[in-house]
């Protein structure tokens, strides 16, 4: 059967059981190439983009590794409405991917980041309501679509409860500033190991309607699979279809720390309606600072590095603790 008719069958068939199987059962090796191949994809596809500096690669025998501090240097949280009141905190972020990538049984969620951009951001599902059940995969969560409820900036993400920048849906900006940027440009690795692309083959032609499977992915000649973004819901990958040797081992940021070892932010609250005229500022000096007005009364939210690695400095007037202005040290 040839790898054409495969797709056609398994992309003819809608029901989750079925996809699955038609995966399983008829797909050929995904391991196109052999593991220093792979790895020489991942450090390509960050190198090649012009990222090198700010992303590292490494590969042991069984992975590579992509580093970096999830902080990209493009325009962030600008055009956010939805805001969840968190903003943007560098963090140390280690994002590992099998170099033998392999197609699974069943489609994998979870409620944090599903892969990363080839900028070192991750990759989460469109979601922002939770870890999505296999049955939801099939429906659109409308009233958790981040892009829809505005929670998202102009470069397609945001601060989560980790105050830890991340994308959503097509990141944009990133998509800018690639040195390679065009149809064929790998944009991020998903954590199953399988490439992501943008919107188009990469040979440039456009994806037929209901070529993508559910979780935003097709097969591929080179990878054996590979993941696309698209202008309609699920915008980019909602779920993992490749085997993942331990997913409570993927990477997640937690939220930060109070130096003091007491307690910590408490997670913001999205005001009601949304807020107005949200810009995210930073200066020479390392402070940042997140600026916005709800009702006519001026909010914001700014850090500045301390003398401690990893430490900052904040203070806050937010909507979530009622316009009380609050300091305070948190670390990574």
């Amino acid at each position: 059967m040839s790898l054409d008719t495969l797709q056609a069958l398994c992309l003819t068939l809608r029901t989750p059981a079925l996809l699955i199987g038609a995966m399983t059962l008829f797909a050929p090796p995904v391991a196109a190439h052999d593991d220093n191949d792979h790895c020489a994809a991942v450090t390509a596809s960050v190198n090649d983009a012009g990222f090198s500096k700010e992303v590292t690669v490494t590969c042991s025998e069984s992975q590579a590794l992509i580093t970096s501090d999830t902080y990209p240097d493009h325009e962030l949280m600008t055009g956010i409405v939805g805001t969840n009141e968190q903003l943007p905190v560098p963090a140390d972020y280690t994002a590992p991917l099998p170099l033998k990538p392999s197609l699974g049984t069943s489609p994998l969620t979870r409620d944090a980041a599903l892969g990363v951009a080839v900028n070192g951001v991750p990759i989460y599902d469109y979601t922002g309501g939770g870890e999505m059940s296999e049955k939801d995969l099939y429906h659109h969560q409308t009233q958790h679509d981040t892009l829809l409820t505005q929670q998202l900036d102009v470069c397609g993400g945001h601060a989560g409860r980790g105050d830890d920048y991340h994308y959503h849906v097509k990141p944009t900006c990133m998509i800018e500033q690639m040195a390679n940027a065009g149809d064929d440009a790998i944009i991020g690795w998903a954590f199953d190991g399988f490439p992501i692309y943008g919107d188009n083959n990469p040979d440039g032609t456009p994806i037929a309607v209901g070529v993508l499977d559910v979780c935003n992915g097709q097969l591929d000649d080179t990878f054996g699979y590979r993941y696309h973004t698209s202008q309609e819901a699920p915008y980019i990958v909602q779920c993992l279809m490749g085997n993942v040797e331990n997913a409570r081992s993927l990477p997640r940021v937690p939220p930060l720390s109070p130096a003091d070892g007491g307690r910590g932010r408490e997670a913001g609250k999205p005001p009601r309606g949304g807020v107005q005229n949200l810009i995210f500022t930073q200066d020479a000096s390392g402070t940042r600072s997140m600026d916005y007005t709800y009702q006519g009364q001026a909010y914001y939210m700014r850090y500045t590095p301390t003398g401690q690695t990893g430490c900052y400095a904040f203070e806050t007037q937010t909507v979530t603790d009622n316009g009380a202005i609050k300091t305070g040290e948190y670390c990574r």
